[in-house]
């Protein structure tokens, strides 16, 4: 079977509430819950107003790699846009009843799993556009890329996992592993490049704001109905995650933004960059 078989096969055996249909959802749990409602409306309209004002700011970029930054910067509001309006519409979002062990075990709880979707679809954008701030090369780029996908394919594992408890939390822990490598290259790795670079301040904001935030969704996840159900109310837990989205996205993009926008020599890299050489004449 292809990967993109494979990944279909997947998808269609996500768990879903057998009597409840994808208007149900949406007109029950989504509308039915006008807080719950709102951080997702709230997270769509935030990406589409992040969108159109980067088009506006950037539309003078020339550079070629500062335009990659900027667009790296957009992708993250085109990839939210698309994927809470998923959320919003029922179609990422199914009810779960918890296992055995779980504080909430035997009860049905609605998972937004189509949050996983946004982050391993978005955050790959945050890394590279914090890697090219950087200067770092392509091996890191791409290493902290796939460590950061590894966390969302685990987080999505551990959120749809209802066979045992245990193995929630195992999930759990193979997806902080995975954060962890990230972390290293983000406080260790990435820090001596941009020193080299030259864009050592911007980059300790970018360093600072996603780790803080990063770690953030970490614990949440860990004290919301998913976890420890420490918070066992879904609107407040996906309120949570939509405030951490907001800094770490819109936020995120335009501390970016505005500074790639001025295309300083330190992002620069002249009109050939990124340009495939023409071959040799014999």
């Amino acid at each position: 079977m292809s990967p993109t078989a494979t990944l279909l096969a997947s998808l269609a055996q996500v768990p879903t509430q057998a009597d409840m249909s994808q208007s149900e959802i949406f007109e029950e749990v989504i509308m039915g819950d006008s807080l719950l409602a709102s951080s997702l409306y709230v997270n769509i309209a935030l990406a589409g107003l992040t969108l159109l004002a980067i088009a506006y700011i950037a539309k003078d970029v020339s550079d070629p790699r500062a335009k990659l930054i900027v667009v790296s910067c957009m992708m993250i509001s085109a990839v939210s846009i698309s994927s809470y309006t998923g959320l919003f519409s029922g179609m990422t979002i199914s009810i779960l009843e918890m296992p055995a062990g779980h504080a909430l075990g035997g009860e049905e709880v609605v998972s937004l799993w189509g949050r996983y979707l946004t982050w391993a679809l978005s955050t790959p954008f945050i890394l590279l556009a914090i890697g090219l701030v950087a200067g770092s090369n392509l091996t890191k780029i791409f290493t902290a890329i796939v460590f950061d996908v590894g966390i969302m394919i685990t987080g999505l594992a551990a959120a749809l996992t209802t066979s045992s408890h245990a193995l929630r939390w195992f999930w759990y822990f193979i997806s902080v592993s995975f954060f962890l490598v990230v972390v290293y290259i983000l406080l260790v790795e990435w820090p001596e490049d941009a020193r080299q670079t030259g864009t050592e301040d911007i980059f300790n904001k970018l360093k600072i704001l996603t780790v803080v935030l990063w770690f953030g969704y970490t614990i949440w996840w860990g004290v919301g109905n998913e976890g420890l159900a420490l918070i066992e109310n879904v609107a407040i837990t996906s309120w949570g995650y939509s405030a951490f989205d907001i800094v770490a996205k819109y936020a995120f993009t335009f501390l970016v933004v505005l500074y790639v926008v001025d295309e300083p020599d330190e992002v620069t890299a002249g009109e050939e960059w990124g340009m495939v050489p023409e071959p040799a004449d014999d």
